[in-house]
């Protein structure tokens, strides 16, 4: 990294500091360990960021400091008019990369100047001198962090998910109800159902109905 071109200040810049590898070195652990860290990135750009720097780690030749890319996703069902719910996956903490890496500046700066990449997630280095916000210490991951991330993502079963909540409006698409318009009340994603009030013989009734039975309103 290009040293700051002010002949008038020969103060460290923040680019500077954060270049040099003593700033990130977790001192808990011995110079060299492979750490998990977490990366902000666009939102919505999580599998592109993977890919790149996959390509980048292949490229730059520093797959024996940056090993592991993941993204924890937790399986889903999806309602489907009619059909039984579609089996997905939903990103445990959308807008994170969780990379396992050796941290030192070269693999820093690959991962940093990955497209879509905003920082890493650590804390906040004031400046020494001057104004304006510093860089960004990453701090790696606690091991029991990380593995409840894992073990959250790997055994959960899978549930329906749906964009409904008490008071929203609905109508009913299907079964003795059809056509029937009423109000959520309450919403059991674990039984895949949800109650609502439908307004039968000019009463509120409290019926319950499967989530592909039914359509939010807008």
């Amino acid at each position: 990294m290009m040293l700051a071109s002010d002949e008038s200040d020969n103060l460290l810049s923040v680019e500077e500091e954060a270049a040099n590898p003593e700033h990130y070195e977790d001192e808990s652990s011995p110079r060299g360990t492979p750490r998990w860290y977490a990366v902000q990135v666009a939102s919505g750009c999580e599998n592109r960021v993977k890919m790149n720097l996959e390509q980048r780690i292949e490229t730059l030749d520093v797959a024996d400091r940056i090993l592991q890319i993941e993204i924890p996703q937790t399986p889903i069902l999806k309602p489907q008019k009619g059909n039984k719910p579609k089996e997905a996956a939903e990103k445990v903490f959308p807008g994170y990369v969780l990379i396992r890496m050796v941290m030192d500046d070269e693999a820093w700066q690959v991962v940093k100047n990955t497209p879509n990449v905003i920082n890493f997630v650590g804390a906040e280095q004031k400046r020494r001198y001057g104004r304006g916000r510093g860089h960004v210490k990453p701090m790696p991951l606690g091991h029991s962090e990380v593995e409840r991330i894992f073990k959250r993502a790997q055994e959960q079963k899978p549930v329906v998910k749906i964009d409904m909540a008490a008071g929203d409006k609905i109508v009913v698409l299907s079964g003795p109800f059809k056509d029937f318009e009423g109000e959520v009340i309450e919403v059991s994603p674990e039984r895949s159902k949800l109650k609502a009030l439908l307004s039968i013989f000019g009463r509120d009734t409290p019926v319950e109905l499967e989530f592909n039975q039914v359509q939010k309103q807008s």
